[in-house]
């Protein structure tokens, strides 16, 4: 299936929004990492506390996961087989940063339940995103 088929002009939608998002995902990361945590206590004092004690291995999966999702959506725009493990590896960095963030913080007790809202939307877009890409690995449209 070529991109210039009424399919394959289909199958840009979903990762040119992927790419879209990804590029959201990096400036996120970008915002949050300089993110001035004195200044952000006064306003939110559970995110500061949270960034503040966040290890380097935790930004470490954070930057991967929204490196490698940028890339694979890259990859998805491109037709290139890459974009499943670039995804598949998004999604697992993923898992691991709101793994520490769930699991390993107080953000729960402090913030309530409904700070899962967002972790758990962006795990679902980084599966949806690995998901597609496999899809179309095999169907063939990615070479």
């Amino acid at each position: 299936m070529t991109s210039s088929s009424p399919n394959g002009r289909a199958a840009l939608w979903p990762a040119l929004l992927f790419l879209i998002w990804n590029l959201l995902g990096c400036t996120m990361f970008m915002l949050q990492s300089t993110q001035d945590l004195e200044a952000l206590a006064r306003t939110d004092p559970v995110q500061a506390q949270i960034w503040r004690t966040m290890p380097p291995w935790a930004w470490g999966a954070y930057l991967v996961a929204v490196v490698s999702g940028l890339l694979g959506a890259i990859c998805l725009l491109l037709r290139r087989r890459l974009a499943v493990p670039l995804s598949l590896l998004c999604l697992i960095a993923v898992i691991v940063q709101f793994g520490h963030t769930v699991l390993l913080t107080d953000l729960l007790k402090l913030a309530g339940p409904t700070t899962l809202v967002l972790p758990g939307i962006i795990i679902a877009i980084a599966l949806a995103q690995w998901l597609y890409a496999r899809t179309l690995a095999t169907s063939g449209t990615l070479a």
